[in-house]
């Protein structure tokens, strides 16, 4: 791009720049004027133009909470060679390497290695197709192709995972041999609890042993991954919640998994207040940190010093623009319900995580747990932008995203998976006081909802 070419995008994009909070604000405040004053009166006598100034009026107000969310955004619009699409270098690589393959290279003689090549030869022209032609999502930076990458991943996991619901128990076992040797064999967990004292005066060497037994590598696994999910979820207390509803879940099914049987202070000081609270706490103080900070992007190329150049490539790996996320639950029946449901399918995902290593006999520190973990990691905070989009602005976002819907669907495989393949570990039967627990707290929200969103609606009409 020329230096005019560039100047000419930037005062195009700068032009046509997001404006958020005060000019939003401002022109959803005229918006309202305008039905308020327009050629619909308050006393028209037609019902249908005061029912359609009734929906104008919603949609304003919606559309101001919508923009008052959003952070102002100020792009140069430089667009260079790192930001193209390069459809067509991809596709030349790929057909060199194909012709390479088919012509220059000798086939061996093993049906096994030529079975594992052609399917990681597979997902790789699958992975090129859909990272130069695939669906943008909300998220651009690092790089839009990153995003595509990793939705093209989630496509061909969820396919994996609906091989292995396929399979019979054993066949889907010791199909995990093909990928690690080492795995298709039974392994006993851990257990966590046993001897819950904090001090054992017993022993005199080292009174705290217990408590340093707990210390291992799940114990920055525990901070590192709160936060994460702090960044996707954006609400302290929609984080405090699932944290406290899982520890009350690894209670209520210890009886099922023996690695859910900890000590009381491992669940309740550990877990929740130290890892788990500290991991929030810290999202919490980055989200405020993204919500103020300017985004204003300029070309590399255009910025004059070695410094600016070096910062500029640090926040490319931070977001393009921000979103505040406002869950409002108690504000409708719909919300109410959307986040009952992210709660559910997130304290699922969680229990899906102990179940599948049980049931597909991988050890908690085998690569393939990790990958996992990684996995939504990258795929969980676009997921958490799509079901927002679609809840927060249904007008605009008529349908689930496509991560989104990924996401929800690996969930529900992966449970069903873990039915198939233990199913006598599922429906070992739940001690009576915890189903009473659990039936207490369904009758609360049951109740609650019932009050919230039909009997007061009707005092208040």
């Amino acid at each position: 791009m020329t230096k005019s070419e560039s100047k000419k995008s930037g005062v195009a994009a700068i032009n046509a720049a997001t404006k958020c909070a005060t000019a939003s604000s401002a022109a959803t405040t005229a918006a309202v004027e305008q039905v308020k004053n327009g050629s619909v009166e308050s006393g028209s006598p037609n019902p249908g133009a005061q029912s359609r100034a009734s929906v104008m009026k919603q949609t304003s107000r919606e559309s101001l909470h919508r923009k008052n969310t959003e952070c102002e955004v100020f792009d140069d619009g430089t667009n260079t060679f790192f930001w193209r699409a390069h459809t067509v270098t991809v596709l030349f690589i790929l057909t060199c390497a194909l012709v390479y393959v088919t012509l220059l290279e000798e086939t061996p003689q093993d049906t096994a290695y030529n079975t594992k090549r052609g399917i990681v030869a597979s997902i790789l022209v699958f992975l090129c197709f859909g990272v130069t032609q695939a669906k943008d999502g909300p998220f651009t930076r690092p790089h839009p192709a990153y995003w595509r990458f990793w939705l093209c991943v989630t496509v061909v996991y969820e396919l994996f995972l609906i091989f292995i619901l396929f399979q019979t128990v054993h066949d889907g076992r010791q199909f995990m041999k093909y990928i690690d040797p080492k795995l298709g064999v039974p392994l006993p967990e851990r257990d966590y609890g046993g001897n819950c004292l904090m001090y054992d005066p017993g022993n005199t060497t080292d009174p705290f042993h217990n408590i340093w037994d707990k210390m291992d590598g799940f114990v920055p696994a525990h901070f590192l991954g709160w936060y994460i999910k702090t960044l996707m979820i954006r609400d302290w207390w929609m984080c405090m919640i699932i944290s406290v509803m899982f520890e009350f879940l690894e209670y209520s099914l210890e009886h099922q998994l023996p690695n859910f049987s900890e000590c009381w202070w491992d669940h309740w000081i550990m877990d929740v207040l130290v890892c788990n609270g500290l991991g929030i706490y810290c999202g919490m103080k980055t989200l405020a940190w993204l919500s103020m900070k300017p985004y204003q992007w300029q070309g590399l190329w255009n910025i004059p010093t070695y410094k600016g150049k070096i910062k500029r490539i640090a926040f490319q790996f931070t977001p393009y623009s921000w979103v505040k996320f406002e869950w409002k639950p108690a504000s409708n029946l719909r919300r109410w319900l959307a986040v009952l449901g992210i709660i559910f399918m997130f304290l699922l995902a969680e229990l899906n995580t102990f179940y599948l290593k049980f049931v597909l006999w991988m050890p908690p520190e085998h690569y393939l747990v990790l990958l996992r973990l990684v996995f939504f990691v990258n795929v969980g905070g676009v997921a958490m932008r799509e079901i927002y989009d679609f809840m927060d602005d249904p007008k605009f976002h008529k349908k689930l995203g496509q991560q989104a819907w990924l996401v929800a669907a690996i969930t529900v495989t992966e449970f069903l998976i873990v039915v198939k393949y233990d199913p006598n570990t599922i429906m070992l039967p739940i001690p009576f006081f915890v189903m009473q627990c659990w039936f207490l707290g369904l009758i609360l929200i049951f109740t609650w909802t019932l009050w919230r969103f039909f009997i007061r609606s009707v005092h208040a009409h």
